[in-house]
Parts: C-alpha cells; structure tokens; sequence
C-alpha cells in the first residue's frame, strides 16, 4: 500500500469525451465553404499524415507540446505547403479553431474530484505530474480548482523537464518524503507514465480509458490496469 499517490493530468484526471482525430475532422467540415477546391476530407487527411509525422519524432515532440498553440499553426501551415496553398490566415484559423473546440470539451474524468478528496481524506499524500507548457496546464488546473487536492504540482515547463525523465518521479519523491516503494503512479501514457516507473519499482497504474487493453507489444507493463480513477480507492 502507498504513503503517496502520483497523478498525470491530461486523460486521466481531466478527459474529452471526443477523440482529437475526429474534433479535427469536425473542424474540417466547418471551413468548407473558405476551401475552395479542396475537400473536408482531403484536409482532415492531409492534418492526419502531418500530425503523425511531426509528433513521432521525440524531440519535436518535448518542443511542440511546449509551444502547444503555436506548434498547431506550425502543422496546419506545413499541411497547407504539402497542398500547394499559401493562405496563411485561413491556415492560423484552421488550428485555432480545434484549439478552442478541445477546450470546450475538456472535462473532469468520472467521479475525479470525489476520488481525490477521498484519498486526501484518507491521509495520502497526492502529487500532480503533467508535461507541457506552464500557461496551458495551470490554466487547466486553475480552471477545474484541482490545485488544494495536491502537496506538490510539477508541471514540464516550470519544472524545466518532464515524463519520462526519471528526474521528475524523484523530484516528486522527494518533495513528498517517500521512497519508490511507498508510490503509486496513475497515468494514461505508458510511454511516459508506466514506463519510468517500471524502471524506478513505483508501483504503476495504466489508465486505459478506451477500454482497448494492453497493446501486445507494449514496452511497459502496469502493476494494475483501470478504466478511470474512481477506481482507486476500491484498490486501497
């Protein structure tokens, strides 16, 4: 049993109920009359191919979730040359377009603010983990009041690195006063998440919203697989 409990934000305390491949999708649509000649769908597969290509990459990866609404324009802009369009502002407006759709449908995950006051009640200390920029992950903290549940918050951008760089989890241990043994990690990301608590022996926790299971070839392995973080004090 543990002394603290690590929390990821996004899509494990804070969730969208519609995926980012179709909000993109529906994004395309909506500009279909500023498109000339080019579909709703050629766009949304052009947005897709560059997508995957540019976040595959680990480096621009750390650099484009630092830089989050910034890096959408980037991508819609690149999407834009590969189509052979310079339209800029249309491209800009495009992006910002899904920007302010996932923010609309950003919500609190199932039952999140019951489970956190339930452990804080309990007596366990909690930690908040999240990569990405400062401004955009207090923003969310500030928006759903989550920062009282939390004895340490370490966001990627203040902190000066993030998951899965080991620095972070012993960062968090510390702050917290507890060992890797005395830890649990909950997390959506098993890359960033599970993985590096694998490595470190904290005890982890895949959120597997979808429900799809443990990819067969998944590098990382979780202690404990749960569909959301209700489910966590039914485990204690």
């Amino acid at each position: 049993m543990p002394r603290a409990v690590f929390f990821d934000l996004d899509s494990t305390i804070i969730s969208w109920e519609t995926s980012f491949r179709t909000v993109w999708e529906t994004v395309s649509r909506g500009f279909t009359a500023e498109l000339g000649g080019l579909t709703p769908t050629a766009l949304y597969q052009a947005i897709r191919g560059v997508s995957d290509w540019y976040w595959s990459d680990p480096a621009r990866h750390r650099a484009g979730r630092l830089k989050l609404y910034v890096t959408r324009r980037e991508i819609i802009r690149l999407v834009f040359e590969r189509l052979g369009r310079d339209d800029w502002a249309l491209a800009d407006k495009i992006a910002d377009a899904y920007t302010a759709a996932r923010e609309r449908e950003e919500a609190l995950a199932p039952r999140a603010i019951e489970t956190l006051e339930d452990l804080r009640r309990r007596g366990y200390r909690l930690a908040l983990i999240t990569n990405g920029s400062g401004y955009i992950q207090q923003a969310k903290i500030e928006k759903f009041k989550l920062a009282p549940y939390f004895d340490n918050i370490l966001i990627e951008g203040v902190f000066g690195c993030g998951k899965p760089d080991r620095r972070v989890f012993l960062h968090t241990m510390e702050k917290l006063g507890v060992s890797a043994s005395d830890a649990w990690m909950v997390g959506d990301d098993l890359e960033f998440d599970i993985a590096p608590c694998n490595a470190l022996g904290i005890y982890a926790l895949w959120v597997d919203g979808k429900g799809d299971g443990l990819p067969e070839n998944a590098a990382a392995r979780p202690d404990v697989i749960i569909r959301d973080i209700s489910e966590i004090p039914g485990l204690l």
